[in-house]
């Protein structure tokens, strides 16, 4: 028996002793136990004509990355199913919303109920998005026969240290992959480092850079609401940033009294401890869900009494406001330990700020500080005079938001190559 296959059964046995913790984490939602126990519904069962293809990304932002991938596949084969998985509700949503497939809960990553699952599911391709490398996924896939694909990979500094501990174990699921598609040649270093081999790699960047995936339109309240003001935008935002974020916009109405803002937090789970923060501010806000069929039918005109900031509770509405804003700011990134959500998320003609804890997408971000379309803040002292640079200045906010659309340009076009290496892994 290799290092690998001892470390394997290592991993393995430790998850007999882990369950009950996993399953007592996601507390009484009977839906959510039973796929993540590898479960799938009866009107799920396979046609005999249609192949199915497993998809698994972490959550919203990684289903994001997919979405091209997924519509190209589905264009090219017509006799593809996709069965789509995720690790968050959120991310649960956000698949079904904008994949056409069966989307669920991820199976936990015990040998025996990813076996199941792969049994029940039968995918000939499993595609594994950016840093999911969860063991069993990729052994026991290999072990059904399915063929593995890893696109938009990633692999930051900070894990490659952690992963140091469990090598052999990671070496031996790399090792089963077909192909790993990593977005930087540093990435495709690191995963070698980490046990991969030269002919598995392939540079092909992150798909999330396409600019073709247009975002649902505004129901008409929020409409309404980015209708003839400057908006700062700040999406994606975790603990300790929105008190940051709040104390920049307060001293920025004090220059530009007109400027509202959308305040979107990365977690809603997190929504009371958020409205906690703006009224200790003593800003009025209003909930993105909160409005009237009378307001959705005929959005009345502004007024001056309207709350200047809205809280955005809702799923899916994000990009559309991040194209009427007038500054963007990215969060995850201001407080050291998430490396910073995808700046990719705007995907607009639109200046970016961001924190500079943003190592999870430094290709990116070094490529707009460069283009003058993105600029580090750490503190709200440096996020208001950012702003305050293109709020004052019209033309030079129009030319960072070109030069933010260019640089997006220029790094799309991964999806093309994508897709063709995973044609190649598709039965005929």
């Amino acid at each position: 028996m290799g290092y690998g296959s001892i470390w394997s059964r290592i991993y393995s046995t430790l998850w007999y002793p882990a369950l009950p913790f996993a399953l007592l984490i996601i507390g009484d939602d009977a839906r959510s136990r039973r796929e993540r126990l590898g479960l799938i519904s009866t009107d799920t069962e396979q046609s005999g004509r249609m192949r199915r293809v497993w998809v698994h990304a972490a959550s919203v932002g990684e289903i994001e990355g997919v979405r091209p991938i997924v519509r190209r596949l589905a264009e090219l084969r017509p006799d593809l199913e996709f069965f789509v998985t995720t690790m968050t509700p959120a991310g649960r949503e956000a698949a079904r919303r904008h994949l056409n497939g069966i989307c669920q809960l991820a199976p936990f990553d015990h040998s025996a109920i990813v076996r199941a699952f792969l049994a029940r599911v039968r995918p000939v391709l499993v595609i594994i998005a950016e840093t999911e490398l969860w063991p069993n996924f990729f052994l026991q896939s290999a072990a059904s026969g399915a063929s593995i694909a890893l696109v938009n990979a990633r692999l930051s500094t900070r894990s490659m240290s952690r992963y140091r501990f469990v090598k052999p174990l990671m070496a031996s699921a790399l090792g089963r992959a077909d192909i790993i598609m990593t977005q930087t040649a540093e990435d495709s270093e690191r995963f070698r480092r980490l046990g991969a081999s030269a002919d598995q790699l392939l540079v092909s960047g992150n798909t999330k850079y396409e600019l073709g995936v247009d975002p649902q339109p505004l129901r008409p309240m929020l409409v309404s609401f980015a209708r003839g003001q400057p908006i700062l935008v700040a999406g994606s935002t975790g603990p300790g940033e929105e008190q940051i974020v709040v104390a920049a916009y307060r001293h920025l109405l004090q220059r530009f009294p007109s400027l509202a803002m959308v305040l979107a937090p990365r977690h809603l789970n997190r929504l009371d401890e958020v409205e906690q923060v703006l009224r200790a501010a003593g800003i009025g806000y209003r909930r993105a869900s909160e409005s009237s069929s009378i307001l959705e039918e005929a959005p009345a005109q502004k007024s001056e009494l309207d709350p200047p900031v809205l809280l955005l509770d809702t799923m899916g509405e994000l990009g559309a406001l991040y194209q009427r804003a007038a500054v963007a700011f990215v969060g995850g990134s201001l407080i050291a330990g998430r490396g910073g959500q995808s700046l990719a998320e705007p995907r607009a003609s639109v200046p970016v700020l961001f924190g500079p804890y943003y190592e999870n997408h430094h290709h990116l971000g070094d490529s707009l500080i460069a283009a003058g379309a993105g600029i580090v803040v750490r503190d709200a002292t440096e996020l208001v005079d950012a702003s305050t640079k293109w709020l004052a200045d019209r033309a030079a906010r129009k030319a960072a938001g070109y030069q933010a659309r260019t640089v997006m340009e220029q790094l799309a076009g991964s999806t093309a190559t994508t897709v063709r290496h995973l044609c190649t892994l598709l039965p005929s």
